[in-house]
């Protein structure tokens, strides 16, 4: 079977869903509500297309939203569901010991609700989540290799002018993960906009999360009762679902969130998860208006007009100062990295080898179409050449203006995101801070602020207290035409990971935008190799 199915396919669609073939019981969940009810199942069909074009038809055990703390704050976001295949292709198949995919659909650091949900892959709904489908978001993408396809509604109703960062866990992976076997495992989140009749915000930071972390709790208290190898969970999301599918991995079973934890009532166990899958995350946040600059600083908006330099200028030397702090190295050998030789090794490490990939994977006559259209790319003995400088011009147009997160205006939705109680947002670097533009009578940061950064940054993490039991596996992807954040943030991100032993597996999607997801299948054949486990693993 060829594990993978495109995004196109499931939306054009290669998704069908019958109507209830079976109950596998009516019990309600015992008096504590923390226990998995291993009966209450539903049973569904649903037909997946995979990357070759071939239908595969799959029997699964579906379990609506199940609360997953004991002291929820609002159940409508605290809440999960369960599928596990129990038939491919008419063989039956036994998931007990598969790896588990925790698939988020946060979008915009919005909140995200299953408690609608009918089936896998439905994830998201009323909060913001989505599903971009993994197509080139950019206006110069030219066509993409096999694996894309167009962006979903869904992660198109997400971009608005207050939010930085779109969409969500991309459905095929879900699809493709339960036609490959594996157990799928979709929790919902509370989201930055969430406020009650009081007009307190309670989803904002750190509130998201300590909900995905109560959902991998959840889940490692019902070994034995719930499907799946809960010592094999691999988390994934895109844009600020990858961020925090990265801070969930980077910050396994930190003592930091245990008092959090205990205040919504989340089980008595482990948070800490396998493996990571992170699409463009939008993270480290108090240096991403520096790392923005230092990437997007000389590219205009799209309407022609640059940002203001000198301010640009400005944070391209805090963001100069940060990544010496850092003291990361290269892959592959390529030494400290700095904000003097990052250019070059973007261009070597991701780059050039995007380009190549994708021009390798056209026609002849696609291919020489495409470099006549993009000249300031040098063909050679089957391998791209280019500068930084001519990159960055081929991108074209910037997202942003600048503070491109913290606003001097508090403007953005990592405001909003920092925001607490009745204050919808907030500043959450001194720099920004200090320029505030709003009339504010401190121009200091609040003095929670720190705190709620360490706890939502997989940085702190991986480099200033790094954690024994983060995990140990990353797969991390961005698009090269994505200007919602900068290069630098998953590149460092890797080599954060890459620097403690870890195995990384990162690249970069040529002339894709943000939420693309062009190799579904390759990470759907990545969890079975991480993991250990195969076909012979999965048939009774």
């Amino acid at each position: 079977m060829g594990i993978g199915a495109t995004a196109g396919a499931v939306a054009t669609g290669g998704l069908a869903l019958s109507a209830n073939a079976s109950t596998g019981s009516t019990s309600t969940s015992t008096d504590d509500g923390l226990v998995f009810d291993p009966d209450a199942w539903t049973k569904l069909t649903t037909t997946v297309t995979d990357t070759e074009g071939t239908e595969h038809a799959v029997t699964y055990h579906f379990w609506k939203a199940i609360t997953y703390v004991s002291k929820p704050v609002d159940a409508t976001y605290q809440s999960l569901i369960v599928s596990a295949p129990v038939e491919i292709d008419g063989t039956a198949v036994d998931a007990r010991n598969a790896p588990i995919l925790l698939a988020n659909s946060v979008g915009g650091y919005m909140p995200s609700s299953v408690a609608d949900a009918t089936g896998v892959g439905a994830g998201g709904m009323g909060g913001g989540g989505g599903a971009p489908g993994g197509a080139p978001t950019a206006p110069t993408a030219p066509t993409a290799p096999t694996g894309s396809a167009a962006p979903s509604a869904s992660a198109a109703s997400n971009a608005n002018a207050n939010t930085n960062a779109t969409g969500g866990a991309t459905s095929s992976n879900q699809l493709l993960a339960l036609a490959a076997g594996y157990v799928v495992i979709e929790p919902g989140a509370r989201g930055r906009t969430l406020k009650n009749s009081s007009g307190e915000y309670y989803g904002t930071a750190p509130a998201a999360i300590v909900d995905l972390k109560a959902a991998v709790r959840y889940i490692k208290s019902n070994k034995g009762r719930i499907p799946g190898d809960v010592e094999r969970i691999v988390s994934a999301g895109t844009s600020a679902g990858g961020a925090l599918s990265s801070l969930l991995g980077a910050s396994g079973d930190s003592p930091l969130y245990d008092k959090l934890l205990k205040e919504i009532g989340a089980a008595d166990a482990s948070d800490a998860i396998f493996a990571v899958g992170a699409w463009c995350p939008i993270t480290d946040l108090e240096h991403a208006d520096g790392a923005y600059e230092w990437n997007w600083g000389t590219n205009a908006l799209a309407g022609g007009e640059q940002v203001d330099q000198a301010v640009s200028k400005e944070l391209q030397s805090q963001f100069a100062e940060y990544q010496a702090s850092l003291k990361l190295r290269g892959l592959n050998g390529f030494g400290a990295l700095t904000a003097r030789n990052y250019d070059e090794y973007l261009v070597k490490q991701y780059l050039e080898p995007s380009a190549t990939t994708y021009l390798a994977a056209l026609s002849e006559s696609d291919r020489e179409t495409y470099l006549a259209k993009n000249t300031f790319i040098t063909w050679k003995n089957g391998r791209a050449t280019f500068t930084w400088a001519d990159f960055l011009t081929h991108v074209g147009a910037r997202k942003k203006t600048t503070p491109a997160f913290d606003a001097f205006d508090l403007s953005t939705g990592e405001n909003n995101l920092f925001g607490a109680g009745t204050t919808q947002n907030r500043h959450f670097t001194a720099y920004s801070a200090k320029h505030d533009t709003t009339g504010l009578t401190s121009k200091r940061v609040a003095s929670d602020i720190p705190e709620k950064l360490h706890l939502m940054n997989p940085m702190h993490h991986l480099v200033e207290k790094v954690n024994g039991r983060r995990s140990k596996h990353w797969w991390i992807r961005l698009g090269t035409n994505d200007t919602d954040t900068s290069h630098v943030i998953s590149a460092n991100l890797a080599a954060a990971a890459k620097g403690l032993g870890d195995e990384v597996n990162h690249l970069y999607y040529w002339d894709q935008g943000h939420g693309a997801n062009t190799d579904p299948g390759d990470f759907i054949t990545w969890i079975a190799e991480v993991t250990g486990y195969g076909k012979a693993g999965r048939t009774k």
